[in-house]
């Protein structure tokens, strides 16, 4: 079998920040540093100010319809705090240099300067944020979605009320403490274990994709699942084909809402044929190495050229993926 590893980190796994643990409790150290302290404002569709390095291309500002990897380096506007401490919902994300980065839920303020034009969403700039942007971003959505739907107890519906520096809840009936909620889901790169530019990956589409835009096979994992059982079981399931030699890779964050996507990579045989899972699957494919060079330099889902097949961009950890194998 032909190994490999990533050749870079996934880039919504980029992080500079000192996550603090115990700063969480020490509300007065939390006073004492809020002064200086710098604010993630996320509004209520996941965007913050960005700062460009590079002016973004012209398809950045189109939505959906932009590209993943615009070529830019980009930053957070972060905002200064006011006030004498953190407000009631508001999440430490952690430290760096002595200063105190928190998330809070806001919108653009006119009145302080802010270009409602500036703010970007996650998908947009994960791949191009610097890693410190990068992690606190990708935290802040997470922290912040969680607590948008944990707003009653689990357990007998009371009122849940924020606590240790937005990182729990506690139950207003029992004093029952909840976390934030992560969904691990395995990624699997299957290949023919090959080398070469014929060496072939499998590559499949979901039925609500345009047509042409294809990515690796992903699924959740399920209650007393293992990660590597995970893998088998989603990739019979949805194409029918069974896997071995099911290697790690990496991981990253996915916070759509609250995932973590756990990367693999396993082998098949290509010349079985491929049943793809009615309602889960439109259409699924061998690749060879070549071609898969040639759609990565196509750039990404939102290219407009004829490629044959296009592939994610570079926030999502199926590129990183994907780039790995094919510069083998």
């Amino acid at each position: 079998m032909t190994g490999f590893e990533l050749i870079g980190p996934p880039v919504l796994s980029r992080s500079a920040v000192l996550r603090d643990e115990p700063l969480r409790t020490d509300t007065a150290r939390q006073v004492a540093g809020w002064p200086s302290a710098q604010l993630v404002v996320v509004d209520a569709e996941g965007r913050t100010p960005v700062v460009w390095d590079d002016e973004p291309d012209a398809g950045f500002l189109v939505g959906d319809a932009g590209s993943w990897d615009v070529g830019g380096g980009a930053r957070l506007r972060t905002r200064p705090t006011t006030g004498d401490a953190p407000p009631p919902g508001a999440v430490l994300l952690g430290e760096r240099d002595g200063v105190a980065y928190w998330a809070v839920r806001g919108k653009p303020d006119l009145a302080a300067g802010d270009d409602p034009a500036e703010w970007a969403d996650l998908r947009m700039t994960g791949a191009v944020l610097d890693a410190l942007g990068a992690g606190l971003f990708t935290t802040a959505v997470a922290a912040l979605n969680w607590h948008d739907s944990a707003g009653f107890c689990s357990r007998d519906g009371s009122p849940m009320h924020p606590g240790n520096a937005g990182w729990h809840r506690h139950c207003e009936a029992a004093a029952h403490e909840e976390y934030p909620r992560t969904d691990p889901a395995v990624i699997c790169l299957v290949h023919d274990g090959g080398s070469g530019p014929d060496a072939r990956v499998l590559l499949a589409r979901q039925p609500v994709w345009p047509q042409r835009r294809y990515s690796v096979l992903a699924g959740f994992v399920e209650a007393g699942e293992s990660l590597e059982a995970c893998v088998l079981r989603e990739i019979h399931e949805e194409v029918g084909a069974t896997v071995r030699d099911i290697r790690y890779l990496g991981s990253q964050s996915w916070p759509f809402p609250r995932s973590l996507m756990v990367g693999f990579h396993a082998v098949a045989d290509p010349d079985v044929p491929l049943v793809p899972a009615d309602g889960e699957i439109a259409e699924a494919f061998w690749a060879t190495r070549a071609d898969v060079r040639v759609a990565l330099g196509e750039g990404d889902w939102a290219a407009t050229t004829e490629a044959e097949f296009l592939l994610p961009g570079k926030v999502s950890i199926a590129r990183s993926m994907i780039e790995s194998w094919a510069a083998q």
